[in-house]
């Protein structure tokens, strides 16, 4: 049970071989556990509220009525989703002592129509402001490899990872502005699906920069991706997996290439030889858009000019509350106005342009999530300038489809045993449904299916 996907829970509901209850209290004692990183993956848990959950989905069952496929099935949100009742925190102490969100942000409003369990809140990097995961208020949940080396599980989205990863729920709510959701999957060998920003409701949902956030999921597989995706958007998606033999990929050798170590590199060049293998003709294309992105970004971009825009206030009341590393980063955002925003936009509208121009004819661009394996915890939290190199890089990647708009899964390449390595396989914006059967065929090929 403990190492079931989010399907293989769906099927045992469905065929009567376990009850929610039982789901969800098992999932319970795993998050409980003291030995385990329940603790550090949590930050809210709803032991009363999931229990009734549960309960009232094995009776809706019982009556042969699911609400969903995923009726009764354990999942966890991230700590920027609003529920009624409570403060929406975003993984900081500033926020202890805000109102209580009024309504249920659509997102956990939509989960809970399709009857799934809402298990509890995960942490995050404070205010969702780095690709590590690092949190000094409720600690950092450990990433599952080689586990007592207490490796960084990747952000911004950590708990939902090592939620997923420690079977604590068998689907994560999580968000990407910038690699939040793929950059955790690819650190603790997960599936990470980024969909285009528009497919996804944001009512309810804490920002930290509007022009660029989306909420995705991660899980064990691609399908259970679909899957939980399908229960949160408005438009659910329905992709078939296509033929290698007729793909197309687009291999960028500007900047998404660059610095790769030694794990990453063996692992990405064993799936481009499998993918070509298949059948699937992978060009090298140049990208040198991806080149200007550093000089369009210098001064902060939107996440400085749009966070800043949120945090002002809070800022000027709370400050000593912040993490420091995250406090730093809003407030470059102080120097920038209106028109840094009105040229951002420009700029960004130009670039997607051309890199569209450049795509065409290509079903997906094909490049490592993250250029390095895990680091651990400790090395980051000593070195500060160690620290925002390390983050700049594992955002490096992702960030790129962020700012095209574009829409992205991670899938696990790692060999038996290596430690985990995610390939990004990515499209334009709103070209989800066409990705994602192109995604199914690289990760059964890659599989071995």
């Amino acid at each position: 049970m403990e190492n079931w996907t989010l399907r293989q829970a769906a099927a045992a509901l469905a065929n009567g071989d376990i009850t929610s209850e039982r789901l969800t209290a098992a999932a319970l004692v795993r998050i409980d556990d003291p030995q385990g990183e329940g603790a550090r993956a949590f930050v809210r848990v709803y032991h009363d509220w999931a229990r009734r959950q549960a309960q009232d989905a094995d009776r809706r069952r019982a009556a042969g009525q699911p609400l969903s496929a995923l009726d009764g099935v354990p999942v966890s949100v991230k700590d920027l989703f609003d529920v009624a009742g409570e403060a929406t925190t975003g993984g900081s102490r500033a926020l202890m002592q805000a109102p209580a969100a009024q309504r249920h942000a659509a997102v956990v409003a939509r989960l809970l129509q399709g009857g799934a369990v809402v298990i509890g809140k995960t942490n995050m990097t404070e205010f969702a402001y780095s690709g590590l995961g690092i949190n000094p208020h409720y600690g950092t949940p450990a990433n599952p490899w080689r586990r007592e080396e207490r490796r960084i599980p990747g952000g911004s989205s950590s708990g939902a990872a090592v939620a997923v990863s420690d079977g604590m729920g068998f689907g994560a709510i999580g968000s990407d502005t910038g690699g939040s959701v793929r950059i955790p999957a690819a650190f603790c060998g997960l599936t990470g699906y980024k969909p285009s920003a528009s497919r996804i409701d944001m009512t309810g949902v804490q920002p930290l920069s509007p022009s660029l956030d989306s909420v995705g999921v991660i899980a064990h597989g691609l399908a259970d991706c679909i899957a939980l995706d399908a229960l949160i958007a408005q438009q659910p998606l329905l992709p078939a997996a296509q033929p290698l033999a007729q793909a197309r990929f687009a291999l960028p050798q500007t900047l998404a290439l660059d610095e790769l170590d030694e794990t990453v590199s063996a692992a990405f060049q064993r799936a481009l030889r499998r993918l070509a293998q298949a059948g699937a003709r992978i060009d090298a294309l140049p990208c040198d858009e991806f080149a200007e992105l550093a000089a369009i970004n210098a001064a902060g971009g939107f996440t400085a000019l749009e966070s800043w825009q949120w945090h002002q206030t809070l800022i000027t009341e709370q400050a000593a509350a912040y993490d420091p590393r995250v406090l730093s980063r809003i407030r470059r955002g102080a120097a920038l106005g209106e028109l840094d925003g009105c040229r951002l936009r420009e700029q960004r509208l130009d670039w997607q342009r051309r890199v569209a121009d450049s795509l065409q004819g290509y079903h997906a661009l094909l490049m490592p999530s993250v250029p390095f394996v895990a680091p651990t915890i400790a090395e980051l939290e000593a070195d500060e300038a160690h620290y925002f190199r390390i983050n700049g890089a594992a955002l490096r990647n992702p960030s790129i489809i962020n700012f095209l708009d574009g829409c992205a899964v991670s899938l696990p390449i790692q060999a038996p045993g290596e430690a985990p390595v995610g390939l990004m396989v990515a499209g334009l914006a709103q070209q989800d449904e066409a990705l994602l059967g192109w995604a199914l065929s690289v990760e059964r090929c890659l599989a071995g299916a």
